[in-house]
């Protein structure tokens, strides 16, 4: 054997991406040294697995075998679900360039559109393999006259999502493109479901997170942003530095992003397992949400945003609730990661 022929034998070993069912459901699986990763393109093109194999982590809050209806009625609080439109707007009301654009009011409790429209629908998968250690999958939506978004959000773009697992974590990287003639709005989040605890023998005692936050927007009983700021608490101040259980109070809460040594993320810590995990996300989320099952004790959500919950209806600065428009042919793109610490 030469020394070409025993690269490629430890890169099939090390690497791989292949079609496999995930509890019933169609999934493209990925594999790199200890981590493993499942997506299923169906639902929304949720990354539902994030698992270290050899110590039996379970990073994302997966749907077990009795909840798999349900998860597949509601596809929000498990994996990483992308929303598009993400979060709350008045009414269901989207006013964008003179025009108002309708919303289904779907949340009776708040008479709000919840959520937007990209997370229970099928997308298409546009690629997947494996090489040099490294496993991926692409996949894409497409939306254009005729499509069930295109119904409510009248333009014309792709959204491509990758995701890419290698022995650094999981790296995700999302790109939408103005494909049609006017410019469109550009808002978006992802509903991430972190187990705390993911490791075995762990308890919710063992948890302590950070994430980088600046001011708590002040929410109406509508859960809509009134436009002014609440005093954070002295366990919010510790959500900034030094830590502190995501189960401290029940939490669905709205926050500024304010990113420290140039970077935007929330750092879980196991204190039992003295491991780390850290997600990384891009500077273009704005805002960061978080809500946490009515502290559960079992997982939280801490969710980038890159806009404002009802962004386009306040009556405030663009830059500041994160609403920009993409310009015909104009693309954004933004990266994140999840990876971990050993800390011993």
């Amino acid at each position: 054997m030469n020394d070409l022929e025993e690269e490629i034998l430890v890169t099939n070993v090390t690497a791989s991406a292949y079609e496999e069912l995930y509890q019933g459901e169609q999934a493209v699986w990925l594999n790199a040294g200890p981590y493993q990763a499942a997506l299923l393109p169906g639902i929304g093109a949720n990354l539902i697995a994030f698992r270290d194999t050899v110590k039996q982590y379970q990073f994302l809050h997966e749907p077990a075998a009795d909840e798999m209806e349900a998860f597949k009625a509601n596809p929000i609080i498990h994996g990483i679900p992308v929303l598009f439109p993400p979060n709350r707007y008045e009414d269901g009301k989207f006013p964008w360039n003179g025009k108002v654009y309708q919303l289904p009011v779907n949340e009776a409790r708040t008479g709000n559109h919840l959520h937007g429209f990209v997370h229970n629908i099928p997308w298409t998968v546009e690629s997947f393999g494996a090489q040099g250690g490294e496993a991926q999958v692409t996949l894409v939506l497409q939306v254009k006259e005729g499509h069930s978004v295109h119904a409510y959000l009248p333009f014309t773009f792709t959204i491509r999502l990758r995701y890419t697992l290698s022995s650094d974590g999981l790296h995700q990287q999302i790109t939408v493109r103005n494909e049609g003639q006017e410019s469109m709005p550009c808002l978006l989040a992802f509903h991430t479901a972190i187990n705390a605890p993911f490791a075995p023998g762990s308890t919710a005692a063992d948890q302590r997170f950070t994430m980088t936050i600046g001011e708590r927007w002040e929410m109406s009983d509508r859960m809509l942003p009134t436009g002014s700021y609440q005093p954070l608490t002295a366990e919010e101040e510790l959500m900034k530095r030094g830590g502190v259980s995501p189960y401290f109070a029940a939490m669905d809460n709205h926050y500024t992003a304010v990113p420290q040594n140039g970077r935007n993320r929330m750092e879980l810590t196991d204190t039992r397992s003295k491991v780390k995990l850290v997600y990384d996300v891009g500077t273009t989320y704005k805002q960061w949400m978080i809500w946490n099952s009515n502290a559960s004790g079992q997982f939280f959500c801490p969710e980038p945003q890159i806009n404002l919950v009802n962004a386009p209806n306040l009556q405030l600065p663009a830059d500041e609730v994160g609403l920009f428009a993409l310009e015909p042919g104009a693309i954004w793109e933004e990266t994140s990661r999840l990876y971990v610490i050993d800390l011993e």
